[in-house]
């Protein structure tokens, strides 16, 4: 697949092919699905916690006589059955992990990009600095790439402080490493912004010779 090579100023300045084993793999939706819901499982904390009847802090004593009032027979107002009792079968503190082999993850990768690229919502750039950060010249710069009517992401090759600070107020932008590339954040964005650096790591990682 050949595309355009922008500059900062929207301007074409090149043409690069794509490589068809990662931006034109079969596209493989159940495979993006358990790896989307394999991230989202691995970003919850699982601290979730609430007390049985035996660790309530309440009174441990009989809650009225036995016998002779009328009511049912109750041992504990720390009961579940009470207000401000214990809970039966609460949650307690559990890991939600999910395990994934590293080829699968790197298949749903190579889907989701083929996804993009046959979308057209790949942008690649011949290079992204900037010597400040500025958010203003940001915004410039991803409208002379005609990103702005939707959310964009911003692979880097390394890490860039101005531009990632550029980034960090926009609030329909988001910078990332091009080797933290997941599935969660490709796929929640309409249009993917790589300069040439970070394609190159991108077909490092996902190439199916590497």
């Amino acid at each position: 697949m050949l595309i355009p090579v922008m500059n900062m100023q929207g301007e074409k300045v090149d043409e690069i092919e794509l490589r068809p084993d990662i931006f034109e793999a079969a596209v493989n939706v159940p495979l993006m699905h358990q790896a989307l819901v394999r991230q989202l499982a691995n970003a919850r904390l699982g601290t979730h916690k609430t007390k049985t009847r035996g660790e309530n802090n309440r009174s441990k004593a009989k809650w009225y006589r036995q016998k002779g009032t009328g009511r049912a027979r109750h041992g504990s107002r720390n009961a579940p059955t009470f207000v401000g009792g214990g809970i039966a079968h609460g949650p307690v503190p559990r890991s939600y992990e999910k395990k994934m082999p590293l080829k699968m993850r790197r298949a749903a990768l190579r889907s989701a990009l083929s996804v993009k690229a046959a979308a057209q919502q790949i942008v690649v750039v011949d290079r992204l600095a900037m010597d400040a950060p500025k958010t203003k010249e940001m915004v410039r710069v991803l409208h002379n790439l005609s990103v702005v009517d939707g959310k964009a992401l911003i692979l880097l090759p390394e890490r860039n402080s101005p531009v990632e600070l550029s980034i960090r107020n926009l609030p329909t932008a988001k910078a990332l490493r091009a080797h933290y590339l997941n599935v969660k954040d490709l796929m929640s964005v309409d249009y993917l912004v790589m300069p040439l650096g970070a394609l190159e790591v991108v077909e490092s990682i996902l190439g199916l010779a590497s």
